[in-house]
Protein backbone atom coordinates (compact mmCIF):
# COMPACT_ATOMS: atom_id res chain seq x y z
CA UNK A 1 0.00 0.00 0.00
CA UNK A 2 2.83 2.40 0.86
CA UNK A 3 4.40 1.68 -2.55
CA UNK A 4 1.21 2.87 -4.27
CA UNK A 5 1.26 6.08 -2.27
CA UNK A 6 4.93 6.65 -3.09
CA UNK A 7 4.05 6.45 -6.79
CA UNK A 8 1.31 9.04 -6.16
CA UNK A 9 3.77 11.33 -4.33
CA UNK A 10 6.27 11.02 -7.21
CA UNK A 11 3.53 12.03 -9.68
CA UNK A 12 2.55 14.98 -7.47
CA UNK A 13 6.21 16.03 -7.32
CA UNK A 14 6.42 16.11 -11.12
CA UNK A 15 3.31 18.31 -11.30
CA UNK A 16 4.60 20.61 -8.57
CA UNK A 17 8.05 20.87 -10.13
CA UNK A 18 6.65 21.89 -13.50
CA UNK A 19 4.47 24.69 -12.11
CA UNK A 20 7.20 25.78 -9.69
CA UNK A 21 9.52 26.33 -12.61
CA UNK A 22 6.90 27.90 -14.87
CA UNK A 23 5.22 30.21 -12.35
CA UNK A 24 7.87 30.74 -9.66
CA UNK A 25 5.63 29.17 -7.03
CA UNK A 26 7.05 26.90 -4.35
CA UNK A 27 4.26 24.46 -5.06
CA UNK A 28 2.08 24.90 -1.98
CA UNK A 29 -0.84 26.18 -4.03
CA UNK A 30 -0.89 22.80 -5.73
CA UNK A 31 0.43 20.56 -2.96
CA UNK A 32 -1.66 21.57 0.04
CA UNK A 33 -5.08 20.82 -1.49
CA UNK A 34 -3.88 17.58 -3.11
CA UNK A 35 -2.00 16.39 -0.02
CA UNK A 36 -5.11 17.01 2.08
CA UNK A 37 -7.08 14.72 -0.24
CA UNK A 38 -4.30 12.10 -0.29
CA UNK A 39 -3.78 12.11 3.47
CA UNK A 40 -7.53 11.67 4.05
CA UNK A 41 -7.57 8.74 1.62
CA UNK A 42 -4.49 7.26 3.27
CA UNK A 43 -6.26 7.29 6.64
CA UNK A 44 -4.04 9.74 8.50
CA UNK A 45 -5.71 11.30 11.60
CA UNK A 46 -8.31 13.80 10.37
CA UNK A 47 -7.43 16.37 13.06
CA UNK A 48 -3.84 16.51 11.79
CA UNK A 49 -4.37 16.25 8.03
CA UNK A 50 -4.24 19.97 7.16
CA UNK A 51 -1.30 20.72 9.43
CA UNK A 52 0.63 17.75 7.98
CA UNK A 53 -0.21 18.86 4.44
CA UNK A 54 0.93 22.41 5.19
CA UNK A 55 4.15 21.34 6.96
CA UNK A 56 5.05 18.75 4.34
CA UNK A 57 4.43 21.21 1.54
CA UNK A 58 6.63 23.83 3.16
CA UNK A 59 9.50 21.36 3.59
CA UNK A 60 9.47 20.36 -0.09
CA UNK A 61 9.70 24.01 -1.15
CA UNK A 62 13.23 24.01 0.27
CA UNK A 63 14.30 21.70 -2.54
CA UNK A 64 11.93 22.76 -5.33
CA UNK A 65 12.95 26.40 -5.00
CA UNK A 66 16.66 25.54 -5.35
CA UNK A 67 16.05 23.74 -8.63
CA UNK A 68 13.86 26.59 -9.85
CA UNK A 69 16.41 29.24 -8.82
CA UNK A 70 19.17 27.51 -10.77
CA UNK A 71 17.05 27.39 -13.92
CA UNK A 72 15.90 31.05 -13.69
CA UNK A 73 19.40 32.30 -12.87
CA UNK A 74 20.74 30.77 -16.08
CA UNK A 75 18.25 32.94 -17.98
CA UNK A 76 18.97 36.09 -15.96
CA UNK A 77 15.39 36.50 -14.74
CA UNK A 78 16.03 36.98 -11.00
CA UNK A 79 16.11 40.48 -9.44
CA UNK A 80 18.73 39.88 -6.73
CA UNK A 81 18.32 43.43 -5.40
CA UNK A 82 14.74 42.58 -4.44
CA UNK A 83 15.85 39.23 -2.99
CA UNK A 84 18.45 40.86 -0.73
CA UNK A 85 16.01 43.51 0.49
CA UNK A 86 13.22 41.09 1.37
CA UNK A 87 15.15 38.15 2.86
CA UNK A 88 15.71 39.52 6.43
CA UNK A 89 11.98 40.25 6.81
CA UNK A 90 11.13 36.89 5.25
CA UNK A 91 13.12 34.95 7.85
CA UNK A 92 11.42 36.77 10.74
CA UNK A 93 7.91 36.60 9.26
CA UNK A 94 8.16 32.90 8.37
CA UNK A 95 9.00 31.86 11.92
CA UNK A 96 6.11 33.92 13.30
CA UNK A 97 3.65 32.61 10.69
CA UNK A 98 4.45 28.94 11.31
CA UNK A 99 3.84 29.38 15.04
CA UNK A 100 0.44 30.95 14.35
CA UNK A 101 -0.50 28.22 11.86
CA UNK A 102 0.26 25.44 14.36
CA UNK A 103 -2.28 26.95 16.80
CA UNK A 104 -5.12 27.42 14.28
CA UNK A 105 -7.81 24.68 13.81
CA UNK A 106 -7.73 22.87 10.46
CA UNK A 107 -11.02 24.26 9.11
CA UNK A 108 -10.03 27.84 9.99
CA UNK A 109 -6.65 27.32 8.32
CA UNK A 110 -8.38 26.01 5.19
CA UNK A 111 -10.70 29.05 5.05
CA UNK A 112 -7.80 31.48 5.48
CA UNK A 113 -5.86 29.67 2.76
CA UNK A 114 -8.79 29.90 0.33
CA UNK A 115 -9.51 33.60 0.98
CA UNK A 116 -5.90 34.67 0.50
CA UNK A 117 -5.52 32.58 -2.65
CA UNK A 118 -8.77 33.88 -4.17
CA UNK A 119 -7.71 37.49 -3.55
CA UNK A 120 -4.32 36.96 -5.19
CA UNK A 121 -5.82 35.07 -8.14
CA UNK A 122 -8.41 37.80 -8.76
CA UNK A 123 -5.77 40.52 -8.88
CA UNK A 124 -3.76 38.57 -11.41
CA UNK A 125 -6.76 37.64 -13.56
CA UNK A 126 -8.06 41.23 -13.73
CA UNK A 127 -4.60 42.30 -14.91
CA UNK A 128 -4.97 45.85 -13.66
CA UNK A 129 -2.30 48.14 -15.10
CA UNK A 130 -0.14 49.64 -12.32
CA UNK A 131 0.76 53.31 -12.14
CA UNK A 132 3.73 53.91 -14.47
CA UNK A 133 5.59 55.81 -11.74
CA UNK A 134 5.29 53.04 -9.12
CA UNK A 135 8.44 51.08 -8.24
CA UNK A 136 9.73 48.75 -5.54
CA UNK A 137 10.07 50.35 -2.07
CA UNK A 138 13.33 51.08 -0.23
CA UNK A 139 15.15 48.97 2.36
CA UNK A 140 12.61 49.41 5.17
CA UNK A 141 9.68 48.85 2.83
CA UNK A 142 11.21 45.67 1.38
CA UNK A 143 11.82 44.35 4.91
CA UNK A 144 8.16 44.91 5.83
CA UNK A 145 6.86 43.44 2.59
CA UNK A 146 9.12 40.40 3.02
CA UNK A 147 7.91 39.84 6.59
CA UNK A 148 4.25 40.05 5.57
CA UNK A 149 4.62 37.76 2.57
CA UNK A 150 6.57 35.20 4.59
CA UNK A 151 4.10 35.15 7.48
CA UNK A 152 1.16 34.54 5.13
CA UNK A 153 3.20 31.99 3.18
CA UNK A 154 3.99 30.03 6.35
CA UNK A 155 0.29 29.90 7.23
CA UNK A 156 -0.68 28.83 3.70
CA UNK A 157 2.46 26.68 3.15
CA UNK A 158 3.47 28.32 -0.10
CA UNK A 159 6.66 29.78 -1.44
CA UNK A 160 5.21 33.29 -1.44
CA UNK A 161 4.70 33.76 -5.18
CA UNK A 162 0.92 33.95 -4.67
CA UNK A 163 1.57 37.36 -3.07
CA UNK A 164 5.04 38.38 -4.27
CA UNK A 165 4.28 37.97 -8.00
CA UNK A 166 1.12 40.18 -7.88
CA UNK A 167 2.98 42.68 -5.67
CA UNK A 168 5.97 42.92 -8.02
CA UNK A 169 3.67 43.28 -11.03
CA UNK A 170 1.90 46.11 -9.14
CA UNK A 171 5.35 47.73 -8.76
CA UNK A 172 6.03 47.47 -12.51
CA UNK A 173 8.46 44.53 -12.36
CA UNK A 174 8.27 42.54 -15.62
CA UNK A 175 6.32 39.27 -15.39
CA UNK A 176 9.29 37.03 -16.20
CA UNK A 177 11.43 38.83 -13.59
CA UNK A 178 8.62 38.62 -11.03
CA UNK A 179 8.39 34.85 -11.58
CA UNK A 180 12.16 34.35 -11.36
CA UNK A 181 12.49 36.52 -8.25
CA UNK A 182 9.53 34.79 -6.59
CA UNK A 183 11.31 31.47 -7.14
CA UNK A 184 14.38 32.81 -5.32
CA UNK A 185 12.29 34.20 -2.44
CA UNK A 186 10.74 30.77 -1.97
CA UNK A 187 13.94 29.43 -0.42
CA UNK A 188 14.29 31.72 2.65
CA UNK A 189 10.52 31.48 3.15
CA UNK A 190 10.79 27.68 3.19
CA UNK A 191 13.76 27.73 5.58
CA UNK A 192 11.92 29.79 8.17
CA UNK A 193 8.61 27.97 7.71
CA UNK A 194 10.08 24.47 7.86
CA UNK A 195 11.96 25.19 11.09
CA UNK A 196 8.72 26.43 12.63
CA UNK A 197 6.63 23.45 11.48
CA UNK A 198 9.19 20.91 12.71
CA UNK A 199 9.52 22.58 16.10
CA UNK A 200 5.81 23.09 16.71
CA UNK A 201 4.92 19.62 15.43
CA UNK A 202 7.36 18.01 17.83
CA UNK A 203 5.24 19.42 20.66
CA UNK A 204 2.23 17.47 19.34
CA UNK A 205 2.45 13.86 20.58
CA UNK A 206 -0.59 12.57 18.68
CA UNK A 207 1.00 12.54 15.23
CA UNK A 208 1.20 9.33 13.14
CA UNK A 209 4.47 7.41 12.47
CA UNK A 210 6.99 8.55 9.83
CA UNK A 211 6.63 12.21 10.71
CA UNK A 212 9.16 14.83 11.73
CA UNK A 213 7.09 17.48 13.44
CA UNK A 214 4.34 18.36 10.97
CA UNK A 215 6.29 16.88 8.05
CA UNK A 216 5.13 13.50 6.66
CA UNK A 217 8.47 12.08 5.50
CA UNK A 218 7.32 9.60 2.77
CA UNK A 219 5.37 12.37 1.00
CA UNK A 220 8.24 14.82 1.29
CA UNK A 221 10.75 12.32 -0.14
CA UNK A 222 8.59 11.35 -3.12
CA UNK A 223 7.67 14.92 -4.03
CA UNK A 224 11.24 16.23 -3.76
CA UNK A 225 12.74 13.60 -6.09
CA UNK A 226 10.59 14.36 -9.12
CA UNK A 227 9.94 18.07 -8.47
CA UNK A 228 13.65 18.90 -8.68
CA UNK A 229 13.99 16.94 -11.91
CA UNK A 230 10.98 18.55 -13.62
CA UNK A 231 11.34 22.18 -12.43
CA UNK A 232 13.76 23.12 -15.27
CA UNK A 233 11.15 21.98 -17.80
CA UNK A 234 8.64 24.42 -16.29
CA UNK A 235 11.21 27.22 -16.36
CA UNK A 236 11.80 26.65 -20.06
CA UNK A 237 8.03 26.83 -20.65
CA UNK A 238 7.80 30.14 -18.75
CA UNK A 239 10.26 31.73 -21.15
CA UNK A 240 8.26 30.59 -24.18
CA UNK A 241 4.67 31.33 -23.11
CA UNK A 242 3.14 34.82 -23.66
CA UNK A 243 2.85 36.81 -20.43
CA UNK A 244 -0.95 37.03 -20.74
CA UNK A 245 -1.33 33.25 -20.80
CA UNK A 246 1.17 32.79 -17.99
CA UNK A 247 -0.97 35.04 -15.76
CA UNK A 248 -4.22 33.30 -16.71
CA UNK A 249 -2.85 29.81 -16.06
CA UNK A 250 -1.54 30.96 -12.70
CA UNK A 251 -4.82 32.54 -11.57
CA UNK A 252 -7.13 29.72 -12.68
CA UNK A 253 -4.91 27.09 -11.06
CA UNK A 254 -5.07 28.93 -7.74
CA UNK A 255 -8.89 29.22 -7.85
CA UNK A 256 -9.54 25.56 -8.61
CA UNK A 257 -7.21 24.00 -6.06
CA UNK A 258 -8.02 26.33 -3.17
CA UNK A 259 -11.79 25.84 -3.52
CA UNK A 260 -11.39 22.07 -3.88
CA UNK A 261 -9.45 21.86 -0.64
CA UNK A 262 -11.97 24.03 1.22
CA UNK A 263 -14.86 21.80 0.14
CA UNK A 264 -13.06 18.65 1.27
CA UNK A 265 -11.98 19.97 4.67
CA UNK A 266 -15.33 21.59 5.43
Amino acid sequence: MMLEWMVAYLALGALVGFFAGMLGIGGGAIMVPLLVLMFFAQGLPAEHVVHLAVGTSMSTILFTSLSSIRSHQKRGSIRWDIFRGMTPGILLGGLAGSVVASLVPSNVLAIAFTVVIAFAATNILLDRAPSPSRGMPGVVGLFGVGAGISALSAVAAMGGAFISVPYMLWCNVAMINAVGTAASLGFPIAVAGTIGYVYNGLQDHGLPPLTLGYIYLPAMAGIVVTSMLVAPVGTAAAHKLPTKWLKRIYAILLYVLAVRMLIKVW
